[in-house]
């Protein structure tokens, strides 16, 4: 008897500890799956994936540096991913794929529900303007913040992000120099800076923080982030890693390919008797 195959592809992907999360969502929903890691060359992500196809696979689960190339895999797509432009998650259909994006959604509940964070009428910095980012500029303009800032090193990729949205909400794109005298309540790390590297000095200014302010990294790890630690060292009141988005949007996911949407407290429980990654 087959069982249904899932998996979360991307490079690097050994760290990711969705296969515990949603091996735990299947138990606690009386849903019969595996789930596996699914290491992708960098030029080899489509073809992986038809490997995973041919083989029985059933969904996916896209991080760094594939969202938008499942995007452009995906044949049909929901209407947050069509916004974002960029897919995190992939469901077959039987002769296409489906793709959808719950990033947005994962951050935005763990944002509000597990950190206690309020965005309306804050001013909030995104760092970075690819696929991270992608997915979740138009959730955070519908918490209607004051402003919302997106910088990255390519300007034109954050000029080509912010103009997307432009209709959405107050959303500009600066270079990281010019944030220079800015100050702001949330700060969101959708950078790939903390896999494996430390922030460069002279990447973003300091002064980006407002007293009391939250710095939030999309990045997870066993340890304090190098964004986190950075946001610290430069006065950050709260600081969250990328885990809680992380069982958020994995829950979505989960509610996409199976019918059922888990609670995720428990698993919030296990993450934390699994610190000691």
């Amino acid at each position: 008897m087959s069982v249904d195959r899932y998996a979360v592809i991307g490079n690097p992907v050994a760290h990711s500890k969705s296969p515990l999360i949603q091996t735990a969502f299947a138990q606690a929903t009386g849903q019969s799956l595996v789930y596996e890691l699914l290491p992708a060359p960098r030029d080899g992500f489509v073809a992986t994936v038809e490997r995973f196809v041919r083989e029985g696979g059933n969904g996916l689960n896209v991080t760094i540096p594939f969202k938008l190339e499942a995007y452009a895999l995906a044949r049909e797509r929901s209407a947050r991913a069509s916004a974002a432009g960029a897919c995190n998650t992939l469901a077959w259909r039987g002769d296409h794929w489906y793709g959808d994006n719950t990033d947005g959604a994962g951050l935005l509940r763990d944002l509000v529900h597990n950190v206690g964070a309020t965005v309306a009428g804050r001013d909030v910095l995104v760092l970075g303007a690819g696929g991270a980012a992608r997915g979740i500029v138009l959730p955070l303009l519908h918490e209607a913040p004051r402003r919302l800032v997106i910088a990255n090193r390519t300007l034109s990729r954050a000029t080509g992000l912010a103009s997307a949205f432009a209709a959405s909400g107050p959303v500009t794109a600066v270079a990281p120099a010019s944030l220079a005298g800015q100050r702001f309540d949330i700060v969101i790390n959708a950078t790939s800076i903390g896999l494996g590297s430390e922030v460069p000095r002279d990447l973003w200014p300091g002064g980006l923080f407002s007293p009391g302010a939250l710095a939030y990294d999309l990045v997870y790890a066993n340890t304090t982030t190098p964004f986190v630690a950075w946001a610290i060292g430069q006065g950050a009141t709260i600081t969250a890693d990328g885990l809680g988005m992380l069982i958020e949007q994995a829950a979505e996911s989960f509610a996409l390919w199976r019918g059922v949407r888990p609670e995720t407290a428990p698993v919030f429980a296990l993450m934390r008797d699994h610190r000691a990654w």
